[in-house]
């Protein structure tokens, strides 16, 4: 089964190398964004047959650049906006003004960025055929992270709003927006941020007394970008183990 071209940002690792491989396996061609690590990206893509292209997501140029390329594989028909990053953990009245607009940079302008290629492409507005957009927010945005990251918090609830607006915005353009929100998931971004133990460290936390594994967030993704889900638009779908 063909069912299009699903654009995935940050594909390279992590949730959205998990989606990247779900989503591959249900019938979509997949075009993934990567920044830091080339190596890992372009293997994925290799895995599933798929492209890997360099873009920077809070820089527009290379947003355009990514969806062109996307362009060259055939009709997009799902996105899945998940690349993110987080910063070293600490206090507000220790974090400079550089790192809070590098972050916003990534986790709202470039969501933002990558919907809205979407939007140009699917919209039947725009003379597309409709499709579907995943957000990709955290349990932060409604926690806060009070010590820890609150300008990721912060940015992950620009997240949830975002999904909530765009959805209502294209909900007769035949397109769909939802978020999934996970919690503690194992993956490289807690080592990003100064905390390769945090997932362990954490997880009797959880009601579910574990932490989650990307693939379980990936199905989720999956799940709201398919056929399954065609009358859920505006939905924010928590995967967080009870948390």
């Amino acid at each position: 089964m063909d069912r299009g071209v699903c654009v995935i940002t940050g594909g390279g690792r992590g949730i959205g190398a998990a989606t990247a491989r779900r989503v591959a396996r249900a019938g979509w061609q997949v075009c993934l964004s990567w920044h830091a690590d080339r190596a890992a990206a372009e293997a994925v893509a290799r895995e599933v047959g798929g492209r890997a292209v360099r873009a920077d997501v809070g820089a527009e140029p290379d947003v355009v650049a990514l969806f062109a390329a996307a362009d060259e594989m055939g009709r997009l028909t799902a996105t899945v906006a998940n690349a993110g990053i987080v910063e070293r953990r600490a206090r507000l009245d220790e974090m400079g003004a550089e790192r809070m607009r590098r972050l916003l940079e990534i986790n709202v302008l470039g969501v933002m960025l990558t919907a809205r290629e979407a939007v140009r492409r699917m919209s039947t507005r725009h003379g597309g055929s409709g499709g579907a957009i995943v957000t990709v927010s955290s349990a932060a945005s409604r926690l806060g992270s009070p010590g820890e990251y609150v300008d990721y918090a912060a940015s992950k609830g620009a997240v949830d709003t975002f999904t909530l607006g765009l959805a209502r915005e294209v909900a007769t353009e035949g397109i769909r927006v939802n978020a999934v929100r996970p919690g503690l998931i194992d993956t490289e971004i807690h080592a990003s941020g100064g905390q390769p133990d945090r997932a362990t460290r954490l997880a009797s936390t959880i009601p579910m007394q574990r932490a989650g594994r990307p693939e379980e967030v990936a199905a989720a993704i999956t799940w709201l970008l398919g056929d399954e889900s065609p009358y859920t638009t505006g939905a924010i779908l928590d995967v967080s183990g009870g948390r």
